[in-house]
């Protein structure tokens, strides 16, 4: 059977990457950018260090800055009307998850106009057409979206978020510089680093999972328990082990899919407005004592790789029960609250939020078989904390 790995044609790593947006501007031979990110980065001088190289380079740019926090079919599509009347050909798409994931959805539709809608773009579309250009800077460590073939979308209508899958849509140049993460709040940087660790942890344990994948995620289990805590601090080393971390993590769970903490993350989202990270990072525990039984010998690599002592003395169900806890008490180290019903999770909606994950395409890729009922139990255990 083979396996298949879509990466960036390009990344820079490191403090100072940004300024190579210019050397792959002018190699590529791009004209005018359209810069995709929200309003508060423009607020806080983040983009700005990006505008500066531009200007000081005479390359032409235009900034759309109507990117909100999950992102809706109707931000995508005045993304789409804005890179138009711009007259860009490409995008610089600067920020987390929201940013890169509503270009990522613009530059498909840019090139394969078929898909306008929006909503058409759910699960593995059709596409025949690469992207625009997108040249991603990341700003969070956490949702890697700078190197993955996914983007998620919110459909305000229907109160649900849909994940697209699309090698067509990967940027083709990363930019992964721990400078423009340093302006990050703790509450953010504590949710966007259990995200990644997220990430890592249902890449690793994922049905689709294999050798290439789990060595990339083992290595960003270790990068991320190390070194998220100091981070929250604002260490810079640590930071940049976070960028480096989320990265890694992201070249593995692109190709190998996720699993049910995202599939129930991302009714969160779409029902409360709940941050993605948060979201996971709440759930995350709850779904590993769900899948435990289901993964192997794999917790004990979890547990390894996260600082536990002694784990190959320990049985299987203490290595299980340690990777468990470890992850609890990093969760509860960066300050991620413990249950749903802390972050506004409504008990009358439980049920309907068992529906979503059932739909979500994340949920199929889960090491243990769900049905809706197992799903409910899971929200239930982490509404009331046990």
């Amino acid at each position: 059977m083979s396996q298949r790995f879509i990466l960036n044609e390009t990344s820079y790593h490191g403090h100072g990457a940004i300024k190579e947006i210019v050397t792959e501007v002018k190699s590529r031979g791009f004209k005018k950018a359209l810069i995709v990110t929200d309003k508060d980065l423009v607020k806080f001088k983040v983009v700005k260090k990006i505008a500066d190289l531009l200007d000081k380079n005479k390359l032409a740019y235009e900034i759309f800055d109507e990117v909100k926090a999950n992102p809706s079919v109707d931000i995508v599509k005045s993304g789409v009307k804005a890179f138009k009347k711009a007259k860009a050909d490409y995008m610089i798409a600067i920020g987390g998850g929201s940013p890169q994931d509503t270009a990522k959805g613009i530059g498909i539709i840019i090139n394969n106009p078929e898909f306008a809608d929006v909503v058409s773009l759910e699960g593995v579309a059709p596409t025949k057409n690469k992207s625009v250009p997108v040249i991603a800077v990341a700003t969070t460590a956490g949702t890697a979206a700078e190197t993955t073939i996914n983007y998620v979308i919110t459909d305000e209508k229907k109160r649900r978020k849909f994940v697209c899958v699309d090698p067509h849509d990967i940027p083709v140049v990363a930019v992964v510089d721990p400078d423009m993460m340093s302006s990050m709040p703790k509450g953010l940087t504590a949710a966007t680093g259990m995200d990644a660790l997220t990430h890592a942890i249902e890449g690793y344990t994922t049905l689709a999972a294999w050798e290439l994948a789990d060595t990339l995620n083992l290595k960003a289990i270790e990068l991320i328990s190390k070194n998220l805590r100091k981070a929250v601090e604002n260490d810079p080393d640590a930071r940049e082990a976070m960028a480096l971390g989320q990265y890694v993590t992201g070249m593995a769970f692109s190709n190998v899919g996720l699993g049910v903490v995202h599939g129930m993350a991302h009714p969160l989202s779409a029902f409360y407005d709940t941050p993605h990270g948060v979201a996971n990072a709440v759930l995350l525990p709850y779904v590993m004592e769900f899948n435990a039984p289901y993964t192997g010998t794999k917790f004990r690599e979890i547990a390894k790789a996260m600082g536990v002592k002694n784990v190959d003395k320990m049985k299987q169900a203490e290595y299980r029960e340690a990777a468990i806890k470890a992850v609890t008490k990093l969760k509860k180290d960066v300050g991620i609250p413990k249950t749903l019903k802390e972050i506004g999770v409504k008990k009358e909606d439980l049920e309907a939020l068992a529906d979503a994950a059932m739909a979500d395409v994340c949920t199929g890729g889960n090491p243990r078989p769900c049905t809706k009922a197992l799903v409910l139990e899971v929200y239930k255990k982490a509404f009331n904390g046990k």
